[in-house]
């Protein structure tokens, strides 16, 4: 143990304490094999229990002990009068604080009280509260015991306001406590008192008012203790938004209908139900995602019939439903295609709705955050809650700051490099779609950013022209499978080994592959699904060394009319 002088022993203090502890394991194992026999002849009596407190005094966490202690009691409640039984029950839960004390931290000894309490007709929740309070008092982060608590809580029933204020009592005491942050998340939702115009599961602005200086006052008097952070993260986070149908698309021409909705959902019979309209009548149809998995996705589509383009109408409307949820859009005679789209923007997918006094607090808690990174230059979390407060104010407003943050953080904290790197191209890709979007525009230029990863690329559905030239790119994701519209693909001068994600893209007729890092020929099969590709350019990859490159891209991809190598 810590703090504890090392005593030299004696060969004879030596010996006796190997015969010592030789005679307990002795003992320990005849207890054990006593049990298991009495377990195999159905002899499930008050004499087990006592052989098993044997063995549990010394070792709470041997599972299979109290999966016996258990049986035996179920067994007993059959067999004995209410009050005896209830005498049993008190003596158990005496058992059960005493092997508290040996390990606070047994997950087994917690789960049996739990077992234990929920078959009383009437549990003492006050006392079992009481309990908690005292080994929190001994050791206010043993997330085991906050478990507990939370579950007596429940059960007794406890106002969440009361909780909240017990979790105030230990916050001011430790800042450093995780388990308690994390209570106070679980418990702020369910004192809401929302209007009918407050969205479900976003805090009232006057309690993450509150919030927001309590853990700043925490992150100012411990700027490394990580807990309040993450809470602070937390309360900057957004609710999970409503379900939606972000986008309906129909394509005359590929006779094809895509959808994409604010969430991945699997459509199959007894997941989620999708009904689709042609001209107000129902039309059964038989959806899939772009990638031909039929995993969660955001998009799914689906084949239209011939005659739902009849020439001789004027338009055509397409509606769908998913549960209470409905889009339509309309294809009129002469178009090729037509869609109904959310505006990102409107919409606010990627920050959270300030209101003016909300803007204020942030903007005077980012003031703080900066005065603190003055005086802690090398603190990860300052700098990263520095980012997401930016984020959270105005995403392109802030693009410049955030990124030059983006630079010292990396410096300040190498080990999460390639996270740091990836958040950023998030929030990058992020930007580029609102300005793509305030620009009115289907053409995306995401050359040169250093970008590490795609993502939300169901929000480039309606996209043309693509290019990603000139990123930190290792391989092209099979969700880009969802870019429907895509015609022009440009990814020059990345790391690309792979380009899986190239697949069933009935649009795209131009792909710029070069200097990448593909080095054989199969790694370019998959693009043998898109029947519009007509120029395929992969100058200064290693596999244009290979001599019999050309004719096996030529033989394996014989849809695509120039391959440039």
């Amino acid at each position: 143990m810590h703090g504890r002088l090392k005593v030299r022993t004696t060969d004879e203090q030596a010996e006796a304490k190997r015969v010592e502890r030789e005679q307990k394991l002795k003992l320990y194992r005849e207890a054990t094999e006593a049990i298991f026999q009495k377990r195999q002849e159905g002899h499930l009596d008050e004499s087990v229990l006592e052989l098993t407190s044997q063995i549990l005094g010394a070792n709470p966490d041997f599972a299979t002990m109290w999966n016996c202690r258990r049986e035996v009691l179920m067994h007993l409640e059959t067999q004995k009068s209410p009050e005896e039984f209830a005498t049993l029950v008190a003596a158990e839960l005496g058992f059960l604080e005493s092997c508290l004390r040996v390990n606070p931290k047994s997950y087994g000894t917690w789960h049996h009280r739990c077992w234990l309490l929920g078959r009383l007709p009437e549990p003492n929740w006050t006392r079992e509260l009481e309990l908690c309070a005292k080994f929190l008092e001994a050791d206010e982060r043993n997330f085991h015991c906050w478990d507990y608590r939370r579950f007596v809580a429940q059960k007794a029933p406890v106002p969440p306001a009361e909780e909240l204020a017990f979790t105030d009592s230990l916050i001011t005491r430790n800042f450093s406590n995780y388990s308690s942050w994390h209570y106070r998340s679980c418990l702020l939702p369910k004192l809401q008192s929302l209007s009918d115009s407050q969205p479900p599961g976003r805090l009232p602005e006057d309690i993450l008012l509150r919030e927001l200086e309590l853990v700043q006052n925490a992150f100012f008097t411990d700027p490394n203790d990580q807990s309040a952070w993450f809470y602070h993260r937390w309360l900057l986070g957004r609710a999970d938004p409503k379900d939606a149908i972000r986008c309906l698309h129909v394509s005359r021409n590929e006779a094809c209908l895509t959808v994409c909705f604010s969430r991945p959902i699997i459509v199959s019979p007894g997941m989620e139900t999708l009904m689709l309209f042609v001209d107000r009548a129902p039309l059964p149809v038989e959806w899939r995602t772009p990638d031909g998995r039929n995993r969660p996705n955001y998009v799914w589509l689906c084949d239209l019939p011939t005659d739902s383009f009849n020439g001789q109408s004027p338009q055509h409307s397409f509606s769908l439903m998913w549960g209470d949820v409905q889009k339509e859009c309309v294809l009129y005679q002469g178009l090729k295609e037509s869609w109904c789209q959310d505006s990102a923007t409107d919409e606010q997918l990627f920050r959270m709705e300030l209101s003016m006094e909300k803007s204020t607090v942030l903007q005077s808690e980012l003031e703080s955050c900066k005065e603190l990174q003055d005086l802690e230059p090398d603190n990860k979390w300052c700098l990263l809650t520095i980012i997401l407060l930016l984020r959270a104010l105005d995403p392109l407003v802030y693009e410049k700051d955030t990124l030059k943050y983006f630079q010292t953080l990396k410096v300040a904290d190498p080990m999460r490099t390639a996270y740091l790197d990836d958040l950023r191209s998030k929030f990058l890709m992020e930007n580029y779609i609102l300005k793509m979007e305030y620009a009115d525009v289907r053409v995306l230029d995401l050359s040169r950013k250093d970008l590490t990863v795609l993502c939300h690329l169901d929000q480039l559905l309606l996209v043309t022209h693509l290019n990603l030239s000139h990123n930190l790119l290792r391989s092209l994701p099979p969700a880009l499978a969802m870019l429907r519209c895509l015609e022009v693909l440009q990814v020059d001068g990345n790391a690309i080994e792979s380009v899986e994600g190239v697949v069933n893209l009935p649009r795209l007729q131009e792909l710029s592959l070069c200097d990448n890092s593909l080095q054989h020929p199969l790694a370019l099969q998959t693009l043998a699904s898109c029947p519009k590709l007509s120029l395929l350019s992969l100058e200064r990859n290693p596999l244009c060394q290979l001599e019999a490159a050309p004719e096996e891209l030529r033989a394996m991809l014989p849809n695509v009319d120039r391959i440039l190598t």
